[in-house]
């Protein structure tokens, strides 16, 4: 059983300077029978406080202690979590639960603790008067200014419940994008790294078995066996430095991806010239701009202002610096359609569509069918890289393991050839 926190008493403010922490308590209810669980809080006499105003008398209230990796096990939540509560949060409040009582529902039924500290935040702050737009401010590392731009828009309106169901579609909608990006990405750097590994122990460990083997034929060796040998020894003289120096590249290029625009912005330039990946980034980078766009100004938000918010989500440095240009000549009067042929980054048919939109005045539905024409573009197109991959492996892997073992065993077949 885990206890309900607060809501008749006057909440604690969370803000940054306030931790909550996960509570284990153990008591006895109005009904004298044992009851223990787990509770979110910020000491323990509030905690106490708290499970006495719900009829439960506490006997033991500790601190759950730190775990390995952070407090009390707790993980940072993620992108994925913060979707699932749009999702959640937007079907309660269609469906008339008041928000107090929605953030207890969700709290009780996350698994990261995490999670349940966030949205225990939330609740305490919507109790303490807050609106929830400015309860989700204050916890700025997983609720974006867009996020929170289309919360105050629909309080704002009155139309909070529409915006919600709106960002949860859009949440809904870029995690899915990005998966399909993450798995176009990754199935080629799994091809390299499968090969290198296999290239590895082959060189250290099953090359010097035949090496020692071929000292005793005491003839000269084929030259692609003699070239394989070579390799053999550079890798068993070099390991650590290779493997160093590939462990230093990884670490320096995370660490400048951190850190340095330009950096991020060559990485990414370098990424769209990529063949048969760079367009499937592209395409990602206008679905998600579309997307962005199209949500911000259904809800009203005004286009110079969510200009800022749609640079930040397009994933991409390129078409990210593009949008922070088009914001600054569409602020001057230009229409949008015209910036965007300005950039130079975006496919004409998506400029002609923006164009048909703002004439028409349905731009965000236009912006919608963008965002989906391009989504399944990605999806087809992460789906046959996905296709041609597959034999690719078996082709790389194939020749680099045929071409060791007939190099290996040349010497063998030739030594066969003179008896």
């Amino acid at each position: 059983m885990v206890a309900k926190s607060m809501s008749k008493t006057k909440p604690v403010k969370v803000g940054k300077s306030v931790k909550q922490a996960i509570f284990s308590w153990e008591g006895v209810d109005r009904r004298g029978t044992r009851q223990k669980g787990e509770i979110v809080g910020v000491s323990v006499a509030l905690v106490k406080a708290d499970l006495r105003r719900q009829g439960i008398a506490p006997s033991k209230v500790r601190k759950k202690p730190a775990g390995l990796f952070g407090s009390g096990g707790s993980k940072r939540v993620s992108a994925k979590e913060i979707s699932i509560f749009s999702r959640q949060l937007a079907t309660m409040v269609s469906a008339g639960v008041p928000l107090v009582q929605s953030f207890e529902i969700i709290g009780k039924g996350s698994e990261n603790p995490g999670m349940t500290r966030l949205v225990a935040a939330l609740k305490n702050d919507i109790e303490g008067g807050s609106s929830l737009g400015q309860a989700l401010r204050n916890h700025p590392r997983e609720f974006d200014d867009l996020f929170c731009n289309l919360v105050k828009a629909g309080e704002q309106a009155g139309i909070l419940e529409s915006l919600l169901n709106k960002i949860a579609v859009y949440k809904e909608k870029t995690e899915l994008l990005k998966s399909k990006i993450k798995k176009a990405m990754f199935y080629p750097a799994g091809i390299m790294v499968v090969a290198f590994l296999v290239t590895m122990i082959l060189m250290i460990w099953v090359v010097p078995q035949f090496e020692s083997l071929f000292s005793s034929f005491g003839s000269d060796l084929p030259a692609l066996t003699l070239f394989v040998v070579k390799i053999s020894e550079f890798f068993q003289a070099w390991w650590w430095l290779i493997l160093g120096g590939l462990g230093g590249s990884v670490y320096t290029v995370i660490s400048l991806k951190r850190s340095s625009k330009a950096f991020n912005f060559l990485w990414d330039r370098m990424l769209l010239k990529l063949p048969v990946l760079g367009k499937v980034i592209g395409k990602a980078a206008v679905a998600r701009y579309a997307r962005t766009l199209g949500t911000m100004f259904a809800a009203g938000v005004p286009l110079v202002e969510a200009m800022e918010s749609v640079a930040g989500a397009t994933g991409n440095q390129v078409y990210s610096n593009a949008v922070i240009k088009m914001r600054d000549e569409i602020s001057t009067g230009q229409q949008l359609n015209i910036a965007m042929q300005n950039s130079g980054v975006f496919p004409s048919m998506t400029v002609q569509m923006v164009a048909i939109g703002e004439e028409s005045g349905s731009l965000d539905a236009m912006l919608g069918k963008i965002a989906e024409f391009y989504e399944q573009e990605v999806d087809d197109a992460v789906d046959n890289l996905s296709s041609m991959m597959e034999p690719m492996i078996m082709v790389v892997l194939g020749v680099i393991i045929g071409g060791l073992v007939l190099a290996m065993y040349m010497p063998i077949f030739q030594m066969g050839k003179i008896f």
